[in-house]
């Protein structure tokens, strides 16, 4: 009796001393705060700052991590946090997260051409609901971003030392990199982030244990006495003195979390800014709804006018994916994107198993978006996806204004495929996968429901992932396949290009105090995914910026 009562009170001990150990986010984070604290903290409502940064996101995060080791740096993000939602947070809700579509989701839903495509509502941006996939580009990419090899080749370890894993493979992405290797996607690269043609494993931001690791993370670097990070503060427009000479930003105005619009300026000094990051959609669309654009569209929407450009917005792009469903015949344990074939075709090959993709999941999800996370559905689907992007489409399109409310989704086109290279380059992506799923490593998981290309393609087509019509058609040529079966892997970007809407500083141009600093200022979208290169920009301008300011004594 003596020893189960000892044994019992032990176990209580330990557990109260775990809980009283373990630290909670707001005590990692002091300096993250909800935006309607403004009201009553007159240190932010009448502070100067040195910098404010719109988006608190896969670039946001880094720039003001790395801004704040010697400036007074604000930074709003219109989202919530990552760290208390365990469907942002766990590799194992990935599915649910990126179905949610409620008002206050992290994935903020809009549709274009009959594809569903998200934008990232959350701090952390893209990092905190996307795949994961960890991997450099090619230097030829770098090269075309304008950017100093040495000092991004110092800014990604900064970002992979805190937040990038090693993935370990299950039998299935063995099998796919085995395949790959097989079919001529070669040679073998092995676990490497750099973007080599052939087959290779690159770094995740989900660590052993599955939880995801985000650029939000990367505030830890930040010096907290110069940090203040507003959540849920919804950016209405820009403000500029127009008084003389150039406009120049000189603060924001923002809505908090009750609807309360407030005023944050920034200091005296002319070297302080506002710098726009908050993506290929809400950079553009904040320009011109604070009067940076082109002249007739700001005047229909009775905007007043800063800078006439004829550029924001224009030149917008999305890699298409296709993708097939493949039935697997064994249970097999969820994993995302782990493994890439980086081909010589144009298009850049990937796999993921184990999570729902169907309607379904969908519709169950936004109907029951409040319901507590125990609640919320866990896939059985046991399936796997081999998909096939287009590395670098030439299709573009266009942003413009919907209406005035920030918070509504602009008007996006991209106009996929509507250059004939990137419908050849899926069509070659297409026969990839044909033969991927033809070598003897695939035909051993495969159910025999699935056991033919022609079956796989008619499953794919059945799941519906996108609002495209189908006809009879769409499995009798690959390039009808290509235009009604195409989704998005959300790598849109352009709208803000340098030499047209930014310097090579990123600078706006024809204005003063005002950067633009985030993949709407991509031409292409680098590497395989962009995440790494996003994050890496936030830290490589942040550097810069500091170095400019302060030379050596800027100690970065």
């Amino acid at each position: 009796m003596f020893t189960m009562k000892f044994i019992k009170l032990f176990f209580l001990l330990s557990l109260f001393t775990f809980c009283q150990g373990e630290k909670t986010w707001e005590e990692d984070y002091p300096f993250i705060k909800n935006a309607s604290s403004v009201s009553s903290s007159s240190a932010v409502r009448n502070r100067g700052y040195d910098y404010i940064i719109i988006g608190g996101g896969t670039a946001g995060c880094p720039l003001a991590a790395t801004l704040s080791q010697k400036y007074n740096v604000l930074l709003l993000e219109r989202g919530g946090v990552p760290f208390d939602n365990k469907n942002t947070s766990l590799l194992r809700n990935y599915h649910i997260n990126t179905a949610d579509s409620s008002a206050n989701s992290p994935s903020q839903y809009f549709i274009t051409e009959g594809v569903f495509n998200i934008r990232p509502r959350i701090l952390g941006g893209g990092t905190s609901i996307n795949a994961g996939f960890y991997t450099r580009p090619s230097l030829r990419s770098l090269a075309e971003l304008g950017l100093d090899r040495k000092l991004a080749y110092e800014s990604y370890p900064w970002v992979e030392k805190q937040i990038v894993y090693k993935p370990f493979l299950n039998s299935w992405q063995t099998a796919v990199k085995n395949a790959l290797l097989q079919v001529g996607v070669t040679p073998n690269n092995g676990y490497t982030y750099e973007h080599l043609y052939g087959t290779k494993v690159s770094g995740i931001i989900f660590d052993k244990d599955g939880n995801r690791h985000t650029a939000a993370e990367l505030l830890r670097s930040a010096n907290p006495k110069n940090l203040d990070v507003l959540v849920h503060a919804t950016v209405q427009k820009i403000v500029f003195d127009q008084t003389s000479g150039k406009p120049r930003a000189v603060g924001v105005i923002f809505k908090d979390e009750n609807g309360k619009q407030h005023e944050v300026n920034l200091s005296k000094n002319d070297k302080s800014e506002v710098i726009l990051s908050s993506g290929a959609i809400g950079s553009p669309q904040l320009l011109l709804l604070s009067g940076i654009g082109p002249k007739a569209e700001l005047k229909n929407m009775n905007i007043n006018v800063v800078l006439d450009n004829q550029f924001v917005g224009k030149q917008m792009a999305d890699n298409p994916l296709n993708t097939i469903v493949v039935p697997l015949n064994r249970r097999m344990s969820q994993s995302l994107i782990q493994v890439v074939g980086i081909t010589r075709q144009g298009v850049y090959i990937e796999t993921s198993t184990g999570f729902g993709q169907n309607p379904n999941t969908i519709i169950y999800t936004r109907d029951n978006s409040s319901s507590p996370e125990e609640e919320l559905p866990r896939e059985n689907f046991n399936d796997a996806f081999i998909l096939s992007k287009v590395a670098n489409p030439l299709s573009t399109g266009e942003l413009t204004l919907n209406n005035t409310n920030v918070d509504d989704n602009p008007n996006i086109s991209f106009n996929y495929f509507s250059n004939p290279q990137d419908l050849q380059q899926c069509v070659n992506g297409i026969r990839i996968l044909e033969k991927l799923v033809k070598t003897k490593g695939i035909k051993d998981f495969l159910k025999p429901e699935g056991d033919t290309f022609e079956k796989l393609l008619n499953l794919s087509v059945g799941a519906n992932f996108n609002l495209i019509p189908k006809t009879a058609e769409v499995t009798k040529s690959y390039e009808q396949y290509c235009r009604q079966t195409k989704i998005t892997i959300w790598h849109y970007h352009g709208g803000c290009h340098k030499g047209k809407v930014i310097s090579s500083d990123y600078q706006v141009l024809g204005v003063n105090g005002l950067r633009v600093i985030d993949g709407s200022t991509f031409v292409q979208s680098p590497g395989t995914n962009p995440q790494a290169t996003v994050m890496m920009m936030g830290r490589y301008m942040g550097v810069k910026i500091l170095r400019s300011r302060l030379g050596k004594a800027a100690g970065v």
